[in-house]
């Protein structure tokens, strides 16, 4: 099998020579490390010379206050650049003091247009570098619970989807807009190229989800549902990420066609292998299980390789093998992310 044979056998849940394995997306103290370790000049050949299945684009976004899809919206209207190291979910944002739907439209937020700051030829160039052999997943990110959050900040926002519903229902329905617009036209320019899109909101946290079942029924479903929708028309698949314990929204996901879940994060509460294996075989595929909060970085080369054997035994298809977490950090010995690789990709 190749990657892209593999991937579509585990996602669908049918025999696999050996697991789908994904390095996730490291970041670039992780990425200098492994390249070192491998003697590799840049991450594109560490994923070839690694084993890794995949090869992730990130959806090109440049405005004039971001360059990150997933930062698109300057919820302090300060025009600043919204980056990855300085947006935050919990300040207060341009809506924090509403009451009402009259007062969000009264602040005049500058709803970005994605097709002003997505350059379709770009969308082609990115997708058509990844070899040809690999898994290509436009990373989309779509986190437009996590957004509303941000919008209002977040303990301002989750009260208003009690007490003010109307209100948040109006900035998420204008967010998943937005991301519905930007991954056409990034399925468009890229069509028949792509096998797989990443979406997704972090509602969990290590002990549970952090809003009710009910809520994310009524809040986070119904968005992602309309990407996952478009993904499918074009005849792509859809792994959903969610951080932390998110055993109760599994079955909403599920019925929302999501066709993997990402991560299973192995030391939240309820995410075991085996329990997701008793709930939920033959249902929906998942990604990940490999522990990045304690066996990744502190434990040894044979305890990874062993946890590897462990997710193969409750999983002979059905699981990507993944770290729990797609930002793989700088402090993982490159030698256990080796081990990882070495063991998902023999062939029993």
């Amino acid at each position: 099998m190749n990657s892209i044979e593999r991937f579509y056998a585990t996602i669908e849940r049918k025999p696999v020579d050996r697991p789908a394995c994904w390095m996730g997306d490291p970041t670039p103290e992780a990425v200098e490390r492994l390249c070192a370790h491998y003697g590799v000049p840049d991450v594109k050949e560490l994923k070839k010379v690694c084993g890794d299945d995949f090869y992730a684009v990130e959806i090109p976004y440049h405005s004039e206050t971001c360059n990150a899809i997933f930062a698109a919206f300057d919820w302090y209207m300060n025009g600043t650049n919204v980056d990855v190291e300085h947006r935050t979910l919990t300040a207060d944002g341009c809506f924090s003091a509403c009451e009402d739907v009259d007062d969000v439209k009264a602040v005049n937020f500058p709803w970005p247009d994605p097709e002003k700051y997505i350059d379709p030829a770009l969308c082609k160039k990115l997708v058509d570098e990844a070899p040809a052999d690999k898994t290509v997943m436009g990373m989309l990110w779509a986190c437009h619970f996590q957004d509303t959050c941000a919008a209002f900040g977040m303990q301002t926002a989750l009260m208003n989807m009690v007490a003010e519903p109307e209100m948040v229902h109006y900035v998420d329905d204008h967010i998943v807009a937005f991301y519905e617009k930007a991954l056409k036209i990034f399925l468009e320019a890229t069509k028949g190229k792509v096998h797989a899109i990443l979406i997704g909101d972090d509602m969990g946290s290590q002990r549970g989800l952090m809003l009710s079942p009910a809520l994310v029924s009524e809040f986070i479903i119904p968005g992602a549902k309309k990407l996952i929708d478009i993904a499918h028309s074009y005849g792509v698949k859809v792994v959903y990420h969610s951080c932390g314990s998110i055993i109760d929204a599994i079955p909403l996901l599920i019925e929302a066609g999501v066709d993997a879940i990402h991560p299973i994060q192995a030391l939240a509460a309820g995410m075991q292998p085996d329990n997701l294996k008793a709930k939920f075989e033959g249902k929906v595929s998942f990604c990940g299980g490999v522990d990045t909060q304690d066996l990744l970085p502190n434990g040894t080369p044979e305890q990874v390789k062993e946890k590897v054997k462990e997710l193969r035994g409750y999983f002979p298809t059905g699981l990507i093998i993944s770290p729990s977490h797609e930002a793989l950090q700088g402090d993982v010995p490159p030698a256990n992310v080796q081990a990882l690789f070495e063991e998902a990709n023999k062939i029993y």
